[in-house]
Formats: structure tokens, C-alpha cells, sequence
């Protein structure tokens, strides 16, 4: 079911580049807070989170490469109304992950166990990016852990067809770029999360079409990915 959002969530949506530039500086406590910081064992990792507020649980996934600083403007607005867990994607963040493997189902796993880990249901969930696939990939593969779900900037796979020539072009170059000089860890890392975007997703619309949650599909008009993309989420969608 394709469905609005509650309002304050679309606000923030609407707002939040306003609110980064507006807004005293955040507290540099975001993604590194060692009061409510914490790390969950699954699947081979251990996953970081922190949790602010009381209320509703809603869950929030960054985009590649990202953190939970990456939501240090939308934190502090949404734990007022919200019990607000922020997670540190596998490989990213304070979340480090050293095998070679990784893919978005994974990620879409670990959420689902730490949820279950934290005794919660389900969740509102607002991914970007990455965390928009990521937040699809939730819906489908654990149903009962998304109670609504936000996404902007999703794609469902990762040709020229889905993202445009700029995008796909800032890829390989950068890959070019790291594997043709030296690797340490971090640089791996790196490789690991561009190669990621480079080869998947693989989301089919009869995977889209087993979502039944209310799902507020976004994009941007100036986004990597198309237009005419994300329109084709919003409508495979039911």
C-alpha cells in the first residue's frame, strides 16, 4: 500500500537541508556517543547503534559509505516524537566488517535481527541511498519488522538505465582510483562498498509487489538515480 507518511516525517524530509544549514551546531556526538552507543553481535559482526527518545521505535539506515552522523540534523527533531535507533551499516561506521563479502540482503538481515534483539516488532523505517534499498529489502524479506517505510534515492537495479552516466562514471573512476594504488584496510573497505553499488542490487517488481506496508517513495530531481526510476518503485509498489 503506497500511503503518505505521518506528517512529521515528511516535514523533516522537506526541511532537512534547511535544518543542516540553519540549526546551531549539532552535538559531535552522533554516530560516536558512548552513553547510548551500543554493539550487537549477528550474523559474524558486531552492528553499532544508538538509541534516543521514547515512543514508536523508527529505525533509520544511512546511505553507502555513511554513518549515523550522516542523520545528526534529523536525530535530535525525531526523538522527540519517536524512539529513534540509529545503526552504523555493516562495513560502515563504527560497524566494521573485514570480509570480502557483502551485499544489501545482508544489511537488510542484520536490522531485522538487531529489531528482534531489541524486542521490537516492528518499526517506522526511513532509509536514503542506500539505506533505501536496504529499507525495501527489509519489507520483503522480514515483513513483520516494518510497521511503515520512507525511502528516497533508491534503485532497484544498477545499470545505465537506473543511474545515470554521472553516477555510474563516479564509480568506476573512484574504483580505478583505489585499486590501482595502495591497500590498506581502509581502502579495501572502500573497494568493498563501491563494488557493492556496482554489481546489485537485484530487486524484481514481484518482489516489490510482496511490500504491504504504507511505503512514501521519494526522490530527487537532480538524484543519480532517474526520475523515471523511482517512479517505477513507487509503482510496483502495491
Amino acid at each position: 500500500m503506497k500511503t503518505l507518511f505521518p506528517s512529521l516525517l515528511l516535514l523533516c524530509w522537506l526541511l532537512s537541508p534547511c535544518l543542516g544549514n540553519a540549526q546551531t551546531k549539532p552535538a559531535p556526538t552522533y554516530g560516536n556517543n558512548a552513553k547510548t552507543g551500543r554493539y550487537f553481535a549477528t550474523n559474524g559482526i558486531k552492528l553499532y547503534y544508538e538509541i534516543y527518545g521514547q515512543g514508536q521505535p523508527l529505525l533509520l539506515i544511512h546511505g553507502n559509505g555513511g554513518s549515523i552522523r550522516d542523520y545528526r540534523y534529523q536525530i535530535p527533531y525525531f526523538s522527540k516524537y519517536y524512539k529513534v535507533i540509529a545503526v552504523d551499516s555493516r562495513s560502515q561506521g563504527k560497524s566494521v566488517d573485514t570480509s570480502s563479502v557483502l551485499n544489501y540482503e545482508m544489511m537488510a538481515d542484520d536490522f531485522a535481527a538487531l529489531l528482534s534483539h531489541l524486542k521490537i516488532d516492528s518499526a517506522y523505517v526511513i532509509g536514503w541511498s542506500d539505506g533505501g534499498i536496504n529499507g525495501l529489502l527489509l519489507a520483503i524479506r522480514h515483513p513483520e519488522k516494518v510497521k511503515k517505510l520512507a525511502v528516497t534515492g533508491a534503485n532497484l537495479h544498477p545499470d545505465t538505465s537506473v543511474i545515470s552516466p554521472d553516477g555510474t562514471g563516479m564509480i568506476t573512476t573512484e574504483l580505478a582510483r583505489l585499486k590501482a594504488g595502495p591497500q590498506d584496510a581502509a581502502t579495501r573497505n572502500t573497494i568493498k562498498l563501491l563494488h557493492m553499488m556496482e554489481v546489485e542490487p537485484h530487486i524484481s517488481h514481484s518482489d516489490l509487489h510482496s511490500i504491504h506496508c504504507p511505503v512514501l517513495v521519494m526522490g530527487g530531481d537532480f538524484d543519480v538515480i532517474r526520475p523515471s526510476h523511482t517512479l517505477e518503485i513507487f509503482e510496483n509498489i502495491q
